[in-house]
C-alpha cells in the first residue's frame, strides 16, 4: 500500500507476503483449523506454559515469589491457576487468587477456566469485581481485580484464605497492583507458607526480583527468597508499517485502513486501538454504515466495540469464533493491549495514543489525557498480530515518530489521586504512609495533596490518623473518598434515598446510548430524548430522574425507545442495593427528600449534600461571557462537557465529579450550587474575602 513505510519486522524475520501465492493460502487455512477440533485438554497442552509445567510447580514449591515472564496468549493466566490446584494448594479450604489490572479481564478469564474445568462459573472457578460477587465456599480459583484483593486485606490481613496469590499483568503498574505489591512483601514476613506469582509480559522482571527477594546475602545465592521464569509465546512474524507522513486525524484513518486491508488482504481479523469509547462509538457506526456499500460478494465486515464498560453480552460477541465469509474489526481502548487474548487477529492499526488517568497535584484535579504510547505498549499492540498466523501492525505515525515515544508507561502510582489508597493503608494499619515500601515511590505533591483532601474531608485527624467513625467509614465504602462523604452525610440532609441513587447511577458506565455514533448535540432525536429528564440544577438531579423513571418501567423497550442502557440501569440497581447495605450498617438512616420536602427545599437538600463532598471540585462562571469557569481553589480554567444538561446555559457556580481533557479541560456531571453553601459546608476549606472566595 503507497500510503505505508515498511519499518523493522518483530517479532522474527520478515516475511515476503506481497502475492497471495498458493503456499500462503495453505498456511493460513492450516494455521486457522489447527486449533478448531481439539478437545479442550488438547488445546490446554498445546499451550507453551505446559511445556514448564513441571518447572513451574517445583519454584514455587520452592521460592517464595516467583517471577513469571511471558507474552499474552502463552496460557499462563489461564493455565498457571489451573496448575496450581491439580497439585493441591487449594486443599483445606485454600484458594489460588489470581488479580486483574481490569474486571473484563477477570471476567472473561474466569469465564474460560470454568469452561476448561467443565464447572459452573461462581462454584471451583470464579470472579470477584466491585459490585458483583461470583464466589461461593467451593470456589478454590478465584480471578479478581487487584482493587477487590486489596480491599479483602481491609478485612483479612494476612490474606490467611490464599494459599498462592498471582498479580497478572504486573507489566502496567496499575494503582492497586503498586499498592498490593508492596502490602504482599509485608506480609510474607509474617507467611513464609504464602507463594506469589508476579506474572508481567514485559521484562521489567529484575525490579520485580530485586523488590521481593529479601536475601541480603550477595555471595549465597541459595539464600534467595525470589527467582524469575520465562515461558516464550505463541508468536508469528508480524511486519510493522509506519505512516509515511504525519496523520492529522487518526479516527478517519483507521477507518480507511480497515477498507485498504479489507479489499487488499487476505482472511483475517482487524484489531484497532483507540483512546476512548467516544471514538471507539464513531468508528464502529461509520465502518457499519460504509462496508453497506461494499459488493455483495465480499467479506461481511463484523465491526465490534471493546472498553470496559461493555454487558457480558457485548463482551461474548468479541470472544466468539468469526462466522464464515466475515471479518472481525474490533475497536478497542489499550484494554485488548495485554488484558485479554484475542484468537483471530491478523492486522492491528495502532493510532499511537492512549487515555490515561493523570493527576495534576498542583491544581488538584484528576483528568482523562489523551497522551503517545510507549514503545513497550507500541510493540505490545503490535504482537496481538502475530497469534494465528504472520500478521501486519499499521502504525498510524511515522517511524521518527516511534523514535521519540517513551520506552515505558509511567506507572499509575506516579499520576493518580492517591486519597483512597492512603484512605485504606492507614485502615491496615500503616500510619506513616510515607514510609511504606513502594515498588516506584509516588511524588511527594501528590501525597501532600492527597492527605489534605482527607483532612478536609475530616477523614484524618491532626495528627493524620483515620477519624473515628467517619474515617473508618469512608475506608471501608467501594466508592471515591468525596462520594463516599456524600453518603454519609446524606441522612443529615434527609436525602438518602436519592443521594444513594445517585451514587449507584454515577457508578456504571454509559448510562445513555447514542445509536448512530454522531454526537448528541447533533441528533436532535437523542437530544429531545435526553431533554424528558432533564433538570436546571444539573446533571445529577437529571440521573436521578433517570433512575426513578427507570425503576417505575424496568423494560428493554422502554430504554430502547429512550436510548438508555437497561444493562447499565439494571446494574445500577444491584450496585445501589449494595451502597444501601453499606449506609445500614452505618447507621444512616434511610430518608426521602422527595417525601420529606417540596419539590424545590429537596432540589435544595440534595444540592447541598452534593457541595458537603464536592466542595474541593467547585468553580464559578468567567464573567467575560466566555461560558468559561475557573476552579474556585486553584484558578484553573474549565468549559462544561457538550453532554452536559448544563451545556449553553448560564449557571453561575457549580460543583463537579470529574474532568476531561481533550483539546480543552471539560467538567462531566454538574450541580448548579449557591456561593454560600462552600462557606457553610466546609468553612475550614473556604472564606470570604470581599466578594470573593479563596
Amino acid at each position: 500500500m503507497a500510503f505505508w513505510k515498511p519499518g523493522t519486522i518483530a517479532p522474527g524475520s520478515a516475511v515476503d507476503r506481497d502475492t497471495e501465492n498458493e503456499t500462503d493460502k495453505a498456511v493460513i487455512a492450516h494455521a486457522e483449523q489447527q486449533f478448531r477440533h481439539l478437545t479442550i485438554k488438547q488445546q490446554r497442552e498445546r499451550l507453551p506454559v505446559f511445556k514448564l509445567r513441571r518447572e513451574l510447580l517445583y519454584l514455587i514449591d520452592n521460592y517464595q515469589t516467583v517471577i513469571v515472564v511471558g507474552q499474552t496468549g502463552c496460557g499462563k493466566t489461564t493455565q498457571i491457576p489451573q496448575y496450581l490446584d491439580e497439585a493441591g494448594w487449594t486443599t483445606n479450604g485454600k484458594q489460588v487468587a489470581c488479580t486483574q489490572p481490569r474486571r473484563i479481564a477477570a471476567t472473561s478469564v474466569a469465564e474460560r477456566v470454568a469452561e476448561e474445568k467443565n464447572c459452573r462459573l461462581g462454584s471451583e472457578v470464579g470472579y470477584l469485581i466491585r459490585f458483583e460477587d461470583q464466589t461461593s465456599q467451593q470456589t478454590r480459583i478465584k480471578y479478581m481485580t487487584d482493587g477487590m484483593l486489596f480491599r479483602e486485606t481491609m478485612i483479612d490481613p494476612l490474606l490467611s484464605r490464599y494459599s498462592v496469590i498471582m498479580i497478572d499483568e504486573a507489566h502496567e503498574r496499575s494503582l492497586y497492583t503498586d499498592i498490593l505489591l508492596g502490602v504482599i512483601k509485608k506480609i510474607q514476613k509474617k507467611r513464609s507458607d504464602l507463594r506469589v506469582i508476579i506474572s508481567s509480559a514485559t521484562l521489567d522482571a529484575e525490579a520485580f526480583y530485586r523488590f521481593f527477594n529479601h536475601n541480603t546475602s550477595t555471595t549465597d545465592k541459595g539464600k534467595d527468597t525470589a527467582t524469575i521464569i520465562s515461558l516464550e509465546g505463541r508468536m508469528y512474524p508480524v511486519d510493522i508499517l509506519y505512516s509515511d507522513k504525519p496523520v492529522d486525524d487518526y479516527v478517519e484513518k483507521s477507518i480507511q485502513t480497515v477498507f485498504d486491508i479489507h479489499t487488499k488482504e487476505p482472511a483475517g481479523d482487524i484489531l484497532i486501538f483507540l483512546t476512548g469509547r467516544e471514538e471507539i462509538d464513531t468508528v464502529v457506526a461509520e465502518l457499519y454504515e460504509r462496508s453497506r456499500t461494499l459488493p455483495e460478494r465480499s467479506m461481511t465486515l463484523m465491526p465490534l466495540p471493546l472498553y470496559a464498560g461493555l454487558t457480558s453480552e457485548e463482551q461474548l460477541q468479541i470472544f466468539q469464533p468469526t462466522p464464515p465469509h466475515s471479518r472481525k474489526v474490533i475497536v478497542s481502548t489499550n484494554i485488548a493491549e495485554a488484558s485479554v487474548t484475542l484468537e483471530g487477529i491478523v492486522y492491528v492499526i495502532d493510532c499511537g495514543f492512549v487515555k490515561v488517568r493523570a493527576y495534576n497535584p498542583k491544581t488538584g484535579m484528576e483528568a482523562l489525557v489523551v497522551t503517545p504510547v510507549s514503545k513497550a505498549s507500541a510493540l505490545q499492540r503490535a504482537g496481538r498480530a502475530g497469534r494465528v498466523r504472520p500478521g501486519k501492525a499499521f502504525r498510524l505515525y511515522t517511524e521518527e515518530t516511534y523514535s521519540t515515544l517513551q520506552d515505558t508507561s509511567i506507572p499509575e502510582i506516579q499520576r493518580s489521586n492517591l486519597a483512597p489508597v492512603i484512605l485504606q493503608l492507614k485502615a491496615l494499619g500503616i500510619d506513616n504512609v510515607l514510609r511504606f515500601d513502594f515498588l516506584t515511590p509516588p511524588p511527594a505533591e501528590l501525597m501532600i495533596r492527597a492527605l489534605e483532601l482527607l483532612y478536609s474531608l475530616n477523614a484524618l485527624d491532626d495528627v493524620g490518623r483515620l477519624t473515628i467513625p467517619l474515617g473508618i467509614h469512608l475506608a471501608e465504602f467501594p466508592v471515591d473518598p468525596m462520594l463516599g462523604k456524600i453518603l454519609l452525610a446524606s441522612g443529615d440532609f434527609k436525602c438518602s434515598e436519592e443521594i444513594v441513587s445517585i451514587a449507584a447511577i454515577l457508578s456504571v458506565q454509559k448510562v445513555f446510548i447514542n445509536p448512530s455514533g454522531k454526537s448528541t448535540t447533533k441528533d436532535q432525536t437523542i437530544l429531545d430524548s435526553r431533554r424528558k429528564f432533564w433538570v436546571e440544577e444539573g446533571d445529577h438531579l437529571s440521573l436521578l430522574n433517570v433512575y426513578n423513571a427507570f425503576i417505575k418501567h424496568k423494560s428493554g423497550k422502554w430504554c430502547h425507545d429512550r436510548f438508555l442502557n437497561f444493562k447499565a440501569l439494571s446494574r445500577a440497581i444491584s450496585i445501589r442495593q449494595q451502597l444501601v447495605r453499606y449506609l445500614k450498617r452505618f447507621k444512616v438512616p434511610m430518608i426521602s427528600a422527595l417525601k420529606h420536602f417540596d419539590n424545590e427545599k429537596a432540589s435544595e437538600q440534595i444540592r447541598k449534600c452534593l457541595t458537603s463532598g464536592y466542595f474541593a471540585q467547585a468553580a464559578r462562571a468567567e464573567q467575560d461571557g466566555s461560558g468559561r469557569f475557573r476552579t474556585i481553589r486553584d484558578n484553573v480554567l474549565l468549559s462544561i462537557h457538550p453532554d452536559s444538561v448544563l451545556f449553553n446555559r448560564n449557571p453561575q457556580w457549580v460543583v463537579f465529579h470529574e474532568v476531561v481533557e481533550t483539546n480543552q479541560a471539560y467538567m462531566r456531571d454538574l450541580t448548579v450550587i449557591e456561593p454560600d453553601w462552600l462557606t457553610e459546608l466546609a468553612p475550614h476549606f473556604y472564606e470570604f474575602k470581599g466578594d470573593s472566595k479563596k
